[in-house]
This record gives structure tokens, C-alpha cells and sequence, in this order.
């Protein structure tokens, strides 16, 4: 079960004009199942995209950066339950053909249509399928399904992942809602899930770009799992500019600043709904390192903590062994680490100062913020005054069994 997250609830999520939604079931894995989406984007929307460095990128993936080259998209394709992932060039085949399937029933051009998949890698992905229950989904498009995509893009996700967040932009009030799906192979290394968001306010292509990596910066790509970058990996975020009078022209004005914290917020959460709901996951943690002589540095402390089986699994059996932070601070590789300046505390309790074992810490302080399901991991390496940080989860029973048996 998620950590302290609840389902969302449809009436709380806000439809965008210029875009309208559709679900079908498709039988891509299970039988009955919602699994497949269609997002329809109004003509003259701006469209941009973040997508996995993961060098064995998915069909999907390839042909999104393809298309994106030649056109602005005006349908997103989404399907569950195969990722077309290590597939070939009969993958690649299978990604155009439910493109070119989607213009042949909405008369776009094919190059118009941004396909996406997730789920078992290296199986041919039946697009035949797809194909099939298109007519349909052209059919039922509708503004007010953001829940129904978000429940249809879910894999080994417990809980569907949405949200909707509002803000005034000259005058005009601007709505934001987003779809994220993801709870394991979850490592930043871009956007580390597949993430929808869409907006009414007016922003120009270039500028929504500069947006998206800023704000993946403070959200998505803090987050980690299991430390696996899926190959399907991508981040859609579109302003249809139907709200006319909110219009962003600069990335300093205070429009944009506004816009800015607001898409921010959405992603935050999100992301760590993500990790909230990461593969068996009963804890969620935050690791903050402090007194960096850069923000890499802090990062590259806090993922080798975030990535430490043995961390990972202390949290999990709610043990105070505090060595084993210790231990992945002392590996994390920075160089000229002076130890007698590094702090380390589990919320507010000490377990290290200076260095050295904290005089004040007992164990059973240390049991006390273990026992909670949330708790933050506070380093401080004494070496500068810059920060990071990363949101991850335990490695519990339940993640070795849900990968174990994810095939069958």
C-alpha cells in the first residue's frame, strides 16, 4: 500500500480546454482491463517533451523525438502492459503503424501523433490491438477523464497519480493538471516515469521547453526507487493558450515566476506520489545533504545513501543502524571528505557530530524516528554552502516479490 497517499478524486481534477481524453480496453495484457489512452490537443497548443537517456531507449521514444522534429503533436498515444522496449525494427514498425492507425481515424498526419508504452520489455508490442478499439476511443474523448487516463497508464502502480493546482496570471485565473504513472525502475536521469501535464495559459514552445527542465530539475528528477532508468521513460507538458489573457512572454517576469512555482508544486507532488507508491515500498524518506562545495556533490552524497541496499533495508526493518548511512557518506567518492566537519541525523536526532558517534544519541531516540513512516536523513559534509535533495524509499519483502513475478 502507497505511504501515506490516497487515490485521487476525480471531482478535484480540472479539465483543460483544449484537451479532451479517452480509455479503452485493448486486452495489451490482462484481459478487461482500461489500457490504453488518447489525449487529443487542440490545434495551435504548445507541446514539449523530456524523454530517458537510457541507451537502449524504447520504439516509442525514438519515434516521439522523431515526429516532434517534423510537427506539433496533436494526439498522444498511450498504452499499458508492453513497453515495445529492445524490440527492433519490428518494434519501431509497430510504434509508426499505431501512429499512422490514430491518423487514419482522426485525419492528422501520422507525424502529428506522439506514441508511448510501458510495461514488460522485450515483447512485440500487438498493435493490432491498438488498432482495434481506436474508433472508439476517437469516439469517447472527453475534458473531464484525467482519472480515468491516469488509472489506464498503470502498471505495477497501486494507487492512479493526479493532480490539479490553479494560479492567477494577469488577472486571469490558469488551471494545471497533470498524470504521472511509475513506482519501480525509477532512477532520474531525465524524467524517470511517464508524466502528462497540460495547461490553458499562453506560453511559446521555446519558453514551455526552458520550463519543463527547470521545473524537472526541482521535482522529477530528485526522486529514486530502485536506481533502474527505464527505457520508456517521458514527460509531456502542453499549453493549449485558452486562456488568452494569460499570456508568459519572459521566464523572469512575475507571471512566469508564479506559473513556474505552481507547475512546480504539481510535480513535486507527483514525484514523490511516485516513490510514495515505489514498488512494496512502507517508507518514505527524504535525504537532505547540506554544506556541499556544489549541489552535484550533495547529490552524488545523496543517491549513494538513497541507492544503499543496506540503508534501504534498515529503513525497511525500522533499525537504527546508523552505520550503514555512515558507510555510503564515506564511499559516496567525494574527494578530501574531512570527516571531523560531516554531521548526520535522523530528523532531529544526532547520530553523528564531527565525526564521531554523537554524545547525546541513545538508541532508542533512533528507534523512535525509525519506527515512523516518514522520516528525513540530514547529512551535513562542512565542506561549502550549497544543498540538495533526493526523495526515496525502503527495500522491503514485497519488491523482490512483485519484480520477481512480474512476467508471470
Amino acid at each position: 500500500m502507497a505511504v501515506n497517499l490516497l487515490p485521487p478524486d476525480a471531482a478535484d481534477l480540472l479539465p483543460i480546454q483544449g484537451i479532451r481524453l479517452a480509455t479503452a480496453s485493448a486486452g495489451i495484457k490482462k484481459p478487461g482491463r482500461q489500457d490504453v489512452v488518447l489525449i487529443e490537443i487542440a490545434e495551435h497548443s504548445a507541446t514539449a517533451a523530456v524523454y530517458t537517456r537510457n541507451a537502449f531507449c524504447a520504439a516509442p521514444v525514438q519515434i516521439c523525438r522523431e515526429h516532434q522534429k517534423k510537427t506539433s503533436p496533436r494526439y498522444l498515444l498511450i498504452n499499458s502492459g508492453n513497453a515495445n522496449a529492445g524490440t527492433g525494427q519490428q518494434g519501431m514498425q509497430a510504434a509508426r503503424q499505431s501512429c499512422q492507425a490514430v491518423s487514419e481515424v482522426t485525419g492528422v498526419s501520422s507525424h502529428a501523433v506522439l506514441p508511448f508504452s510501458t510495461g514488460v520489455i522485450g515483447q512485440q508490442l500487438p498493435v493490432d490491438k491498438i488498432e482495434a478499439v481506436l474508433p472508439d476511443a476517437v469516439a469517447n474523448l472527453q475534458a473531464d477523464n484525467w482519472l480515468g487516463a491516469a488509472k489506464a497508464i498503470m502498471t505495477t502502480d497501486t494507487v492512479a497519480k493526479a493532480r490539479s493546482v490553479q494560479c492567477r496570471l494577469s488577472g486571469q485565473v490558469v488551471t494545471i493538471t497533470g498524470i504521472a504513472k511509475g513506482a519501480g525502475m525509477i532512477r532520474p536521469d531525465m524524467a524517470t516515469m511517464l508524466a502528462y501535464i497540460a495547461t490553458d495559459a499562453v506560453i511559446s514552445q521555446p519558453l514551455l521547453s526552458v520550463m519543463l527542465q527547470k521545473v524537472m530539475d526541482e521535482s522529477f528528477n530528485r526522486i529514486t526507487v530502485d536506481g533502474d532508468t527505464s527505457t520508456n521513460d517521458a514527460c509531456v507538458l502542453i499549453a493549449t493558450g485558452r486562456a488568452r489573457q494569460a499570456e508568459i512572454t519572459e521566464l523572469d517576469s512575475d507571471d512566469a515566476q508564479c506559473f513556474v512555482e505552481a507547475l512546480t508544486d504539481l510535480c513535486r507532488y507527483l514525484a514523490q506520489a511516485i516513490v510514495r507508491d515505489g514498488e512494496g515500498a512502507t517508507k518514505f524518506i527524504s535525504i537532505n545533504v547540506t554544506g556541499g562545495a556544489d549541489s552535484a556533490e550533495c547529490r552524488q552524497v545523496a543517491y549513494t545513501i538513497a541507492h544503499s541496499p543496506l540503508v534501504k533495508t534498515a529503513l525497511f526493518a525500522s533499525d537504527p543502524n546508523w552505520g550503514r548511512i555512515l558507510a555510503a557518506v564515506g564511499r559516496s567518492g567525494l574527494n578530501a571528505l574531512d570527516l571531523t566537519k560531516v554531521d548526520i541525523a535522523l530528523d532531529e536526532v544526532q547520530i553523528v557530530s564531527a565525526g564521531q558517534p554523537a554524545p547525546d544519541y541513545t538508541e532508542a531516540r533512533g528507534q523512535a524516528v525509525m519506527n515512523q513512516s516518514e522520516l528525513t536523513i540530514h547529512v551535513a559534509l562542512g565542506r561549502g554552502d550549497l544543498e540538495d535533495l533526493v526523495w526515496t524509499c525502503d527495500l522491503s519483502y514485497d519488491y523482490v516479490k512483485i519484480n520477481a513475478e512480474y512476467r508471470t
